[in-house]
């Protein structure tokens, strides 16, 4: 087919004077829309942090390198991580895919003649065909952007997952130290409630006591074994759950420390207004409505025409009848031009969809914002008041001690009876009970701190996509 230099020209030049892609709304236009009703204060309301901008490897903090081991243990064998890497390698996958339309497609077809040919008719040839549509209107780039966007808050919600298991890592490994604090602290009343006892049954023996105390020993002793008994499997369950997430066999055999760690310094949390620019979920979710934003433009613009340029080249022969310039090959350079007419409202109904995931993509951003800006005022509360609780107990701890000396001291002179020292010993058993407990909510608050700054908690930065992924820039550098 012959054609006119002008007619391969005009697509050119309305592709170079075609509309610019339009850029998807900003963080705070954003945050206008999704959060008409929420102003964020010029600092956090709850106490418990100081000022100062949010630091890295908080991790580092507690000076646990078992700890540590766990953590970097299960950032390689947890099953949650490994689905999100794979979630990783399938967004770069649709990315690329949803930019091939901005490039040449190109074929080759191959035709063999007699025998091979399979049709008898003689003739052999190959041809190579080629076909690029002009994105004057901007389809395949808001098409490649979008999957650009869509890869990038895959990314940043594999990046808060990582966040996430390290902070279960941790909070599950003070809560299983706090277990066998509280197996052991149950341990101590065994035996303490074993020489009431057998104290009990020497005083009723020698004449100085009854079968009240005796039977009051034992009904404790028993008490106290229940609860040493459910506390050694409550230690196992919690080891069980590290197990589970650092991808081991869950066989209660990890070995966790005999003592809390230290609470690490106070908790530098920034300001309100800059959490939204820091957090993984957060951008995750923008990301998403940047998406949403380019899936509504290639939407609209397939309403439009598509002009392509087309080329070819081929040769063709034959063994059965002569073809003019058989010895000479064919090239081929033209365009097409596709409208559509009518599709039974299908494109309109397109757009519509697409508007709506939009406006769905800005609702659950807002959604995510409110709930960063909750976890941080909840966990800065919920730390201070574990400070305040410690205080509180430790004075109740030194307290119940004092006390049961004195009981001790009275019942060994005769001024006393053995109920009272029964039940200040648990009194005392309670106080220190609490104070393990406040203490582990005070490391477990920390964390949940830390994550909900979006602090993050390991210094080395995240790994490049492998090899061969898409690069989050293509699209904005193709535009």
């Amino acid at each position: 087919m012959r054609i006119s230099l002008a007619a391969l020209v005009t697509p050119i030049a309305l592709a170079v004077a075609g509309c610019a892609l339009q850029s998807p709304p900003s963080p705070k236009d954003i945050q206008a829309q999704s959060m008409q009703n929420v102003k964020a204060p010029e600092k956090w309301v709850s106490p418990g942090g100081v000022d100062g901008a949010v630091a890295d490897a908080w991790l580092a903090s507690y000076n646990d390198p078992q700890l540590d081991a766990l953590v970097r243990e299960a950032l390689a064998y947890n099953g949650d991580l490994r689905v999100a890497a794979g979630r990783i390698e399938q967004a770069a996958a649709y990315a690329r895919l949803a930019g091939a339309t901005m490039y040449p497609a190109v074929d080759l077809l191959a035709h063999g003649g007699g025998k091979m040919g399979g049709d008898n008719s003689g003739l052999s040839g190959v041809g190579l065909f080629a076909n690029w549509e002009i994105d004057i209107w901007g389809r395949a780039r808001s098409q490649a952007a979008a999957g650009s966007a869509q890869y990038e808050s895959v990314q940043a919600d594999a990046e808060y997952a990582r966040q996430s298991i390290a902070a279960t890592v941790a909070k599950s490994w003070f809560l299983a130290t706090e277990a066998r604090m509280q197996r052991a602290m149950a341990d101590e009343i065994v035996r303490a409630s074993e020489q009431y006892l057998g104290l009990a049954r020497d005083r009723l023996r020698i004449g100085n006591g009854d079968e009240y105390d005796v039977a009051m020993a034992q009904a404790s002793l028993d008490t106290y074994r229940d609860a040493a008994r459910q506390l050694a499997l409550a230690q196992q369950q919690a080891v069980r759950a590290i197990e589970t997430l650092v991808g081991r066999y869950p066989a209660a055999a990890l070995e966790v420390p005999a003592a809390l760690s230290a609470q690490p310094p106070a908790v530098p949390v920034g300001l309100p207004s800059e959490l939204l620019e820091r957090r993984p979920d957060v951008i995750a979710a923008e990301r998403r409505v940047a998406a949403a934003f380019n899936n509504v433009a290639e939407a609209n613009a397939a309403r439009l025409p598509k002009i392509a340029l087309t080329a070819s080249l081929s040769s063709i022969s034959s063994d059965v009848f002569v073809l003019k310039d058989q010895n000479y090959p064919v090239f081929s350079l033209g365009a097409n031009l596709a409208a559509p007419i009518f599709h039974g409202w299908a494109l309109q109904a397109n757009v519509e969809i697409r508007t709506a995931e939009q406006k769905i993509a800005i609702a659950d951003y807002g959604r995510v914002a409110s709930r960063a800006f909750s976890e941080v005022e909840s966990a800065l509360s919920a730390a201070f008041a574990a400070d305040e609780r410690e205080r509180i107990l430790r004075s109740a701890v030194a307290s119940n001690a004092r006390a049961l000396e004195i009981a001790n001291t009275r019942l060994r002179v005769g001024s006393g009876d053995q109920r009272a020292v029964l039940q200040q010993n648990v009194a005392l058993y309670a106080a220190r009970s609490s104070l393990v407990k406040v203490q582990a909510e005070g490391l477990v608050q920390r964390v949940n701190l830390n994550l909900a700054l979006g602090g993050g908690f390991d210094p080395r930065p995240v790994p490049p996509p492998a090899a061969g992924s898409v690069n989050p820039q293509t699209s904005a550098a193709a535009q």
